[in-house]
């Protein structure tokens, strides 16, 4: 069982993604499962993101369950994504985003294919970032939950 007392207050880091509400559902979750783990393996660090085992009361375990809460919101189109990045980028908040160069064919052609793009011309379909919560929410809060 977790010593509760021995973690860091829940409410003090969190996930947050902002989704472009124009992008159908499941490209969105595809970007979200590539944007999570990208951003894990960028943090590297997986002390910090307090992960968690649930065990039910079978005995079995639910395994590696964030401590801290993981934000979902929604963004009108992906201009405002693209201003996110930039408040990530000067703040120097970890984050990874998704753009619509990387779900055509192979890894080599996305990768390809995002080299050949301006930064202004790329659509993005997400961006998701971990980090101080007071300090998250002061360029995120505008956004909505994606319900």
């Amino acid at each position: 069982m977790t010593d509760f007392s021995t973690l860091p207050d829940e409410n003090s880091k969190r996930f947050v993604t902002v989704l472009n509400k124009k992008v159908e559902l499941g490209r969105l979750f595809n970007a979200l499962g590539h944007m999570t783990a990208g951003l894990v393996d960028q943090i590297g660090n997986t002390d910090e993101l307090c992960f968690l085992p649930y065990q039910d009361a079978e005995g079995g375990i639910h395994p590696s369950i964030s401590h801290y809460p993981f934000i979902v919101l929604k963004a009108d189109n992906s201009n405002k994504i693209r201003k996110v990045r930039a408040e990530l980028e000067a703040r120097k908040i970890p984050f990874t985003d998704f753009t619509n160069t990387m779900i055509v064919g192979t890894s080599e052609q996305q990768v390809k294919a995002t080299a050949e793009t301006p930064e202004q011309d790329l659509e993005y379909f997400g961006i998701c970032m971990f980090g101080d919560s007071t300090e998250l929410k002061k360029f995120t809060g505008k956004f909505s939950l994606f319900k």
